[in-house]
């Protein structure tokens, strides 16, 4: 579809509040996430289950700690981290249509499902600042990713500009081996014609507890040269500094090879020919009131249907509700508490390994990870 297509396809009863939209986006200063989005934008589904997203390749997650070799293991992390950084920002979007904007959770909301043998629990641990929390275990294979996941908005000429505060830590029991993800942060453009994509920015890290380190950075198709969608990766081995760097390169979307030192470079991921993983998620009748399927049902509903009137109004209701909730709690000094996941000093779960990366980042380093950390509980 082009920008001109998404500019013809707006509904009228929306156009008037696009205008609006993009009045306030043109003067607004700050952090986004307050916004209102006019209705056709939104895309029938909770931002919680993009966490859910950390598993779109499950054979690839279980399959980390399978090689006897370290440097095996570390490359095949960074395949499955590329893999999950598609599913979250890419395949998930049925082909054709542009990007649209989840609901924001709720505090306490839950998304559970099943992705090959991985289980997955999701639960909005904060609501202001907004953080989700996710666990995805495999137990047969004894691999447990662990992390959360907040966004600070910004707008930035004609983009949208997000960075993604927090990390996500993968942890191979048979080997007694940790690693720590950072996060890279997103642009959305397109915006002023209603035809919004995301592309990444910025630089990652991934530090593992065997030593071997690896920087990623994003970027996109220049004026002249470039391709949309790319990532380089330079991975580096504290264990043994006088071996040069391995650099994996190509497109998060498609893509990529691997070079090692002076030989030739040779293929390393082809998403192209992979095929999403569905999670296998409970009925909604048999769902709490808090799981996000069942919560936003009928604002999903209404969406699907092309009626913004019915789902602008049953979203209001939600979000009233919620101010409601917020409101009888702090005048009765109650103090709300996560279910599945309890706050904790970071290096509870990743021990030194941010100091690592910290320490080998450059001068244009920006520490996203934030304060604080939750451990899962149940």
């Amino acid at each position: 579809m082009s920008t001109d297509n998404a500019l013809e396809s707006i509904p009228v009863d929306q156009q008037g509040s696009f205008s609006s939209f993009l009045k306030t986006l043109a003067s607004f200063t700050g952090d986004l996430s307050a916004l209102t989005c006019p209705s056709f934008l939104l895309a029938p589904i909770s931002l919680l289950e993009y966490s859910s997203y950390w598993a779109d390749q499950p054979t690839l997650l279980s399959s980390v700690g399978d090689s006897d070799n370290a440097e095996e293991r570390f490359h095949a992390a960074i395949k499955w981290f590329i893999s999950a950084l598609n599913g979250s920002f890419a395949s998930r979007l049925p082909k054709g249509e542009w990007e649209k904007k989840p609901f924001n959770p709720i505090l306490g909301e839950q998304f559970f499902c099943q992705l090959g043998d991985a289980k997955v629990t999701c639960q909005q641990v904060s609501h202001h600042p907004p953080v989700s929390a996710f666990h995805i275990r495999d137990e047969k294979k004894g691999v447990t990713l662990l992390g959360h996941d907040g966004q600070k908005t910004r707008f930035s000429g004609t983009q949208m500009l997000v960075d993604q505060i927090g990390y996500c830590t993968l942890k191979l029991e048979a080997r007694d081996e940790t690693y720590l993800f950072t996060l890279p942060s997103l642009s959305v453009n397109g915006i002023w014609y209603a035809a919004p994509y995301v592309e990444l920015y910025g630089t990652s890290y991934v530090q593992s507890s065997s030593g071997f380190h690896a920087s990623i950075a994003y970027t996109t198709k220049g004026w002249i040269s470039g391709e949309i969608h790319h990532f380089k990766a330079t991975v580096t081995n504290d264990n043994d500094k006088s071996a040069p760097a391995t650099i994996i390169e190509g497109q998060w979307t498609g893509k990529s090879t691997l070079t090692k030192g002076k030989q030739a470079a040779v293929p390393f991921l082809d998403l192209t020919e992979v095929a999403r993983c569905q999670p296998q998620v409970a009925p909604i009748a048999e769902q709490d009131e808090l799981e996000s399927r069942r919560l936003w049902q009928k604002v999903s509903d209404a969406l699907i249907a092309g009626d913004y009137m019915t789902a602008s109004t049953e979203k209001s209701a939600i979000e009233n509700a919620q101010r409601a909730l917020r409101k009888e709690r702090a005048e009765q000094n109650i103090e709300w508490k996560p279910t599945h996941y309890k706050q904790v000093d970071g290096t509870e779960i990743y021990g030194n390994l941010r100091q690592q990366i910290t320490d080998k980042a450059d001068s244009n380093f920006v520490d996203t990870m934030g304060d604080s950390a939750w451990q899962f509980t149940s």
